[in-house]
């Protein structure tokens, strides 16, 4: 599959969150989906990652997003990360990786996804995309700096 990109619709999606409900694209029409893909709950990275969207999810809600986040761990690692982080938005558990094959954020053969954030706007179109292995902690820098510019504009 090609890399998408800015300008790409992006596909649909119904998984199950850690809260319990199917999420699906269209239930976020309208706002701002800040859709992060990690590699693996409790590594390192990962955990600041997850723990800097958590700091900053507030004003992300008030620019208009809403974040999840999925990666390829099974729903019960999800929901022990998502509650040892005390984490304020859903994350999706994708382990059979569908969702991340069709967002095109698998490694191949390597059981974890790379580490891509998208912001989709509310009619379901990516208008950015964020991939940084290294700095995890940039991809919270740049959706707010989008999201403000956005509001901005």
């Amino acid at each position: 599959m090609p890399e998408l990109v800015p300008g790409n619709r992006a596909p649909a999606f119904a998984a199950t969150s850690t809260e319990g409900k199917i999420l699906t694209l269209a239930d976020f029409a309208g706002r701002f989906l800040v859709l992060y893909f990690f590699p693996k709950a409790f590594t390192p990275g990962c955990t600041k990652e997850a723990r800097r969207f958590r700091d900053n999810h507030e004003e992300i809600e008030q620019l208009g997003g809403v974040v999840i986040g999925v990666s390829v761990d099974d729903v019960g690692v999800q929901c022990d990360f998502a509650r040892e982080n005390h984490l304020s938005f859903p994350l999706i558990a994708d382990h059979d990786e569908t969702m991340s094959k069709s967002y095109g954020v698998t490694r191949g053969f390597l059981p974890f996804n790379k580490r891509i954030t998208f912001i989709i706007d509310g009619s379901g179109v990516i208008v950015a995309r964020f991939h940084h292995e290294v700095q995890v902690l940039k991809h919270v820098d740049d959706v707010v700096g989008f999201l403000r510019a956005a509001r901005s504009a």
